[in-house]
C-alpha cells in the first residue's frame, strides 16, 4: 500500500486547511485510515480516524474543529482542519490499518499554524 498526502503549509490561526491522502496498491475494504501528528520534540500522536464503514475517532483537542471523511471508490481521506491554533503545528501523517497486523504511513506533510 502507497499513500500520497497532499495538502498543508503556513495558515493564521484560526484559519482553515484541508488534508488529502490517496492509498494505492492492496487496499483492504475492512481498512481504517487517519492522521496522527508530530510536533517538535513530542510523540507522534492520534489526531483522526474513519474507518470504511464511516465510523470516526477523534482526539479530544481537535473535537469540534476538525473534521476527517473519506471516499472509498477513490480509496482517499480528507481532513478538513478549521480554527486552526499554533499548537495544531506538527508534521502530519497520513495512515492505513487493516485489522492488526498491517500499518503504513505516509511521507508527513508540514502543518504551520502562526500566532
Amino acid at each position: 500500500v502507497q499513500l500520497q498526502a497532499s495538502g498543508g503549509g503556513l495558515v493564521q490561526a484560526g484559519g482553515s486547511l484541508r488534508l488529502s491522502c490517496a492509498a494505492s496498491g492492496n487496499i483492504s475494504s475492512g481498512k481504517t485510515m487517519g492522521w496522527y501528528r508530530q510536533a517538535p520534540g513530542k510523540q507522534r500522536a492520534l489526531v483522526a480516524t474513519i474507518t470504511s464503514g464511516g465510523s470516526t475517532n477523534y482526539a479530544d483537542s481537535v473535537k469540534g474543529r476538525f473534521t476527517i471523511s473519506g471516499d472509498n471508490a477513490k480509496n482517499t481521506v480528507y481532513l478538513q482542519m478549521s480554527s486552526l491554533k499554533p499548537e495544531d503545528t506538527a508534521v502530519y501523517y497520513c495512515n492505513y490499518q487493516y485489522r492488526a497486523w498491517v500499518n503504513y504511513w505516509g511521507q508527513g506533510t508540514q502543518v504551520t499554524v502562526s500566532s
